[in-house]
């Protein structure tokens, strides 16, 4: 029997996929969606094909499972509901926006006992599994520090309204960063500061990030995670990390799996495929824990831990000094 799933918002920009990857997943039953924006629900489900409930706590009883993947600082409230009702969810990131929320999410996923997965996409990529096996077989020995990017367009909308997002650049891109560093790394930094900056689009929310992250093994790494990619660059942006270990140096680019074309008659560039879908590798991952009442890759304790990052960020970029994560 399928696994039915709904999704509870779909203001994300990455709302559109997951309703693809589900809907094209064998084992899984998309039955529609709830938005409490009703003239954004009316156009999405013309747009994506799919249905719209009014009722949001209707949808959820007949759902065993739920995609949250509205704004940051809804996920709380929208995570106790299903809670409640026992099913399982698939959050977007960040999970928790605020401490308060944390504390909020902590607890009632505890209480529940229900299946939560962050949506980490970048986890499953190729890539960074390869890379992480080359770390385990020690090709480059131990690891001494790493240089990441997240850089994006700046999405706009409720992305730059902080009473909806938690914040700019920084909320949106470093706990995709986080994360990878802490399953490459196996543990959390202990210490962060944190630059920001407005100088690519002069508002009040930060559209530049530049973070140094300290562990207690005596690594560091230094994170870029900013909206810098103008509207023409190829992709929404990118995640880059360069591994500098004793005995070598990985370079991984996640999203580097297309092909470039370049017409002669002056046509734009236009690239051909993006390789390995990632959103729906995580969609897999999260339907085979609904299915067999287990664990999944990304869950809340990941969740919590990224988000632990960049709020200790926003501390150190008020105060201008480093702040314990």
């Amino acid at each position: 029997m399928p696994v039915r799933v709904g999704m509870l918002s779909v203001g994300h920009v990455h709302a559109p996929s997951y309703v693809h990857c589900f809907q094209n997943a064998d084992d899984a039953e998309f039955v529609g969606f709830w938005d409490k924006d009703s003239a954004l629900a009316s156009k999405f489900g013309s747009d994506f094909d799919c249905k719209p409930w009014k009722d949001r706590d209707a949808l959820i009883d007949a759902c065993d499972a739920v995609v949250i993947a509205g704004e940051n600082l809804d996920h709380a409230e929208l995570i106790e509901a299903a809670c409640t009702k026992g099913n399982a969810m698939l959050c977007e990131k960040p999970l928790a926006a605020t401490r308060d929320q944390s504390d909020r999410i902590r607890a009632a996923v505890n209480d529940s006992g229900v299946i939560l997965m962050t949506a980490f996409p970048c986890s499953f990529s190729p890539a960074f599994e390869s890379a992480i096996a080359k770390i385990k077989s020690g090709d480059i020995g131990k690891v001494l520090s790493v240089c990441a990017t997240n850089h994006g367009q700046c999405p706009g909308g409720w992305f730059v309204e902080k009473h909806k997002s938690g914040g700019g650049a920084m909320v949106d891109h470093v706990v995709h960063v986080a994360n990878l560093l802490e399953i490459l790394l196996g543990e959390q930094p202990i210490k962060v500061q944190a630059v920001t900056g407005n100088n690519r689009h002069g508002e009040t929310w930060e559209d530049s990030a530049m973070l140094s992250l300290q562990y207690a093994s005596g690594v560091f790494a230094t994170l870029d995670s900013s909206w810098s990619r103008p509207d023409a660059y190829k992709t929404w942006g990118d995640v880059t990390m360069k591994i500098v270990g004793e005995k070598g140096v990985l370079e991984l680019d996640l999203f580097s799996q297309a092909l470039d074309r370049y017409q002669q008659d002056g046509t734009q560039h236009s690239t051909l495929s993006y390789g390995t879908n990632l959103d729906q590798l995580m969609v897999n991952e999260f339907l085979r824990a609904v299915r067999e009442q287990d664990a999944p890759k990304t869950g809340l304790v990941a969740g919590l831990s990224a988000s632990r990052v960049f709020l200790a960020a926003y501390e150190s970029a008020t105060i201008g000094a480093p702040v314990a994560v």
